[in-house]
C-alpha cells in the first residue's frame, strides 16, 4: 500500500492512498491544479484515480471536487448527508449525478483491490466520516476533523500500519489567539477538532509494534505549528504508562501546502 499527504491543514486537505493497482483520494480541499501537481510527484495522473472519498462537505475538504469530477469523470464516494450538502453548493458547479455513490458508516465497500471502511466521527457537518483502508493484510486510515474520540473510533484505528491523524491546535494558542469567542468554542467543542494533546492521548491507545508511520495532519495555521504539534504528541506518548516511547515510531507532521513524502509498505 501507499499513502501520501498532498496537502493537510485548515486551509485545504487532500490525501492519496491505494495500492499498485488502485489509486484513491481522500478529500479534495485544494485546487484541482494543486491536486494534479501532487499526483505528478507520485507518478500518478488524474485519470488514474478510481475514487474520491469525501469525509464531509466543508470547503477545505471539497474545494476541488467539482472540477476533478468533471475533468476525469471521477466517482465521488460520500455519505448521503454529505452528498445532499454538496449538491446544494453552487461553488462546486454541476456534477453529474451518476458520479455520486452513497456510502454508510460501518459498511465496508471495495474499490479495485482496496477495501474501504467509513466510520462516523464527531464534527459539525451533515454526516461526516473518517476512512480505514485495507489491502492484502495491510492497512491505513485517515482520521481528521474530530471534536472528540471515543472507544468506537479507537477500535477502528487499532492494528493499523499507517495513520494520518488530526493534530489541529494547541489549546493555549487557540484560547489567547485572535479568533472570536464562538469560533474558539466550536473548535474546542465535541464537534470541533482534536488538539495536539488529544491526538497524543489517542495515539497512546492504538500504538503497537507493527505501526510503521504516523502523520500528524490538519494543523491550524493560526493556532498551531509543526514543531509544537510534534513535540506535544511526543510528550503525551512519553508520559503515558505504555511500553512505548516516541522514538519507537516514525512520526511526521504533514505539510499544509505540499506533499509530505510517500509511505510505502
Amino acid at each position: 500500500m501507499r499513502l501520501c499527504s498532498i496537502a493537510s491543514g485548515s486551509s485545504g486537505n487532500c490525501i492519496y492512498t491505494g495500492s499498485s493497482r488502485t489509486h484513491l483520494l481522500v478529500d479534495a480541499g485544494i485546487s484541482a491544479k494543486k491536486v494534479e501537481e501532487g499526483l505528478k510527484e507520485l507518478q500518478v495522473e488524474g485519470k488514474d484515480i478510481q475514487g474520491l472519498l469525501i469525509t464531509h462537505e466543508h470547503s477545505d475538504h471539497i474545494k476541488g471536487a467539482g472540477i476533478l469530477a468533471r475533468r476525469y469523470g471521477l466517482p465521488i464516494y460520500a455519505t448521503g448527508g454529505t452528498i445532499r450538502q454538496m449538491k446544494s453548493m453552487k461553488s462546486l458547479g454541476k456534477i453529474d449525478a451518476g458520479l455520486y455513490h452513497v456510502i454508510q458508516a460501518d459498511r465496508p465497500f471495495t474499490i479495485g483491490d482496496v477495501e474501504v471502511t467509513p466510520f462516523g466521527i464527531s464534527h459539525d457537518a451533515a454526516e461526516p466520516v473518517a476512512f480505514r483502508f485495507s489491502c492484502q493484510g495491510k492497512s491505513a486510515a485517515v482520521a481528521t476533523d474530530m471534536g472528540v474520540y471515543t472507544d468506537y473510533i479507537v477500535e477502528h484505528l487499532k492494528g493499523l500500519d499507517v495513520l494520518l491523524l488530526e493534530s489541529n491546535h494547541d489549546i493555549k494558542m487557540l484560547q489567547v489567539g485572535p479568533y472570536p469567542y464562538p469560533l474558539k468554542q466550536r473548535i474546542l467543542g465535541e464537534c470541533g477538532h482534536l488538539s495536539n494533546e488529544s491526538a497524543g492521548q489517542l495515539l497512546c491507545r492504538i500504538l503497537h509494534d507493527q505501526m510503521k508511520k504516523i502523520y500528524l495532519g490538519h494543523l491550524s495555521k493560526e493556532n498551531n505549528y509543526a514543531e509544537l504539534a510534534y513535540e506535544t504528541v511526543k510528550l503525551e506518548i512519553q508520559l503515558d504508562p505504555v511500553a512505548y516511547g516516541p522514538e519507537d515510531f516514525d512520526i511526521q507532521v504533514a505539510r499544509r501546502d505540499c506533499c509530505s513524502g510517500i509511505c510505502e509498505w
